[in-house]
């Protein structure tokens, strides 16, 4: 590999990195969105680095073989070759985000607490994420899900079915920082719950807090219940993560 294809590894592996980060949302299913700009960054100095590494090599011409001083020709490692891999990656057969599957193999995310939970937003059902809801029903006992009456809100959350104790669960995938960390929290549906759907279906679900719980088979962390009114099936949203 000589200076110029170098050059061009690196344009291919920025212009990759922008187009998954500018001109679209596929970085979406291995990073969290607040790293964008910083994808957005590394992706603009590999193609700087490119580019300087082709005009510098016209303006010097090498070839493949360079000398150096033993009268033998030697050639650039071939391995390099192989940074083209994440390109065709990013660009041919970017996989889908991580879903039931995953979900299986991981026990629910251990969540965190807190003394002091905020109010749900205003409206009928109140819109909250799976794992705002976990942590809702685990450490505050449904608590602050109750109206003024002290009755139970209805809530609405969305997520993909997976596998759980059972039956299917509402399951989210929580990041720290990038796919590879990624957690599943399992929500599991009593009541009016959906029955018959494969993994993978995304839902929005509309119910009120339950004390029900079970035991993840996995890691035998509890799995909240939410009591199903309604639900709906739904495309997967633009951000499948939390």
């Amino acid at each position: 590999m000589n200076r110029q294809a170098q050059g061009v590894v690196l344009l291919l592996l920025g212009g990759a990195l922008l187009k998954a980060t500018v001109f679209s949302d596929i970085y979406l299913r291995y990073v969290k969105e607040s790293l964008q700009p910083f994808l957005i960054g590394a992706g603009a100095l590999l193609v700087a680095a490119g580019i300087m590494a082709i005009v510098n090599d016209l303006r010097a011409p090498s070839t493949n073989d360079h000398d150096h001083g033993d009268d033998k020709p030697h050639h650039e490692p071939r391995i390099g070759w192989m940074l083209i891999a994440p390109v065709l990656g990013l660009l041919l057969v970017a996989p889908p985000a991580l879903g039931a599957f995953a979900a299986g193999q991981s026990g629910s995310a251990v969540l965190q607490g807190s003394e002091l939970y905020a109010p749900l937003p205003e409206g009928d059902p109140a819109t909250i994420s799976v794992l705002d809801y976990a942590t809702r029903a685990v450490f505050d006992k449904g608590r602050s899900m109750k109206d003024a009456k002290g009755g139970n809100r209805k809530v609405l959350i969305s997520g993909f079915l997976s596998g759980g104790p059972e039956g299917k669960v509402l399951t989210r995938m929580m990041l720290s920082c990038c796919a590879a960390d990624a957690r599943p929290i399992k929500v599991g549906m009593s009541g009016d719950a959906p029955v018959g759907l494969p993994d993978d279906q995304w839902l929005e679900v509309t119910g009120v807090y339950t004390t029900k719980t079970a035991k993840d088979p996995v890691n035998g962390q509890d799995i909240p219940f939410i009591e199903v009114i309604q639900w709906k099936q739904i495309a997967p949203p633009r951000n499948q993560y939390e």
